[in-house]
């Protein structure tokens, strides 16, 4: 092998250090687009995140389950949403029959969980007959039938022992506001009647 001059090795080292420097300068560069496209590309991803985007739960809506009967085309119990009124609960009933008379319970008011809508059948002539009376001092005449608390006008609550016509007016408004007495019991919650008027009126009133 030919022994090279000392002009032709200062020649070859000049031209490995241009090497290296052009080598290293380029590895430089593309180190740099690695890490600005590493960054544009987060930043894509960043922008393309939705605003807001955590989960919304909603509070599933509770609902009411009443009690429908009477003098309605399909009588039985109904799930209805929460904020119900009495005549939606009619009207998913299918309405009241010809025989029944829907302006006689409050149809404005809220359905209650639990509660019994009962829609009265429509008396004869508008008046309902009055309940045959004993009289008073006469120990064999037959007592009277019971007074249905959810039929009953204001004249035949004021026939009772202790409910006069203050009272047979709370009745018919408790049960406008309630759409109905579901027992007796229930009687103990308008106002003027207590534990010894409600005691003496059972056997008397029915529901």
């Amino acid at each position: 092998m030919p022994s090279l001059t000392r002009p032709q090795l200062v020649a070859y080292g000049a031209l490995a250090l241009v090497v290296l420097a052009l080598g290293g300068r380029w590895l430089t560069s593309g180190a740099r687009g690695g890490a600005g496209g590493g960054a544009e590309q987060a930043s894509t991803v960043e922008a393309r995140r939705p605003a807001g985007s955590g989960v919304v739960v909603r509070a599933p809506s509770r609902e009411l389950v009443v009690h429908v009967a009477g003098a309605v085309r399909k009588p039985g119990v109904y799930r209805m949403p929460a904020g119900s009124r009495v005549q939606d609960a009619v009207r998913g009933a299918g309405g009241a029959t010809g025989k029944g008379d829907a302006n006689a319970v409050n149809l404005a008011a809220p359905v209650q969980d639990g509660v019994q809508v009962i829609v009265p059948a429509k008396v004869a002539g508008g008046v309902a007959a009055a309940p045959v009376a004993a009289v008073p001092g006469d120990p064999a005449a037959p007592p009277g039938p019971p007074v249905n608390l959810n039929t009953a006008t204001a004249e035949q609550l004021d026939t009772l022992d202790g409910v006069g016509p203050s009272t047979a007016a709370k009745i018919l408004d408790y049960r406008r506001q309630h759409g109905g007495f579901r027992t007796v019991d229930d009687l103990g919650q308008v106002t003027g009647i207590g534990p010894k008027k409600l005691a003496a009126l059972r056997g008397k009133v029915t529901t």
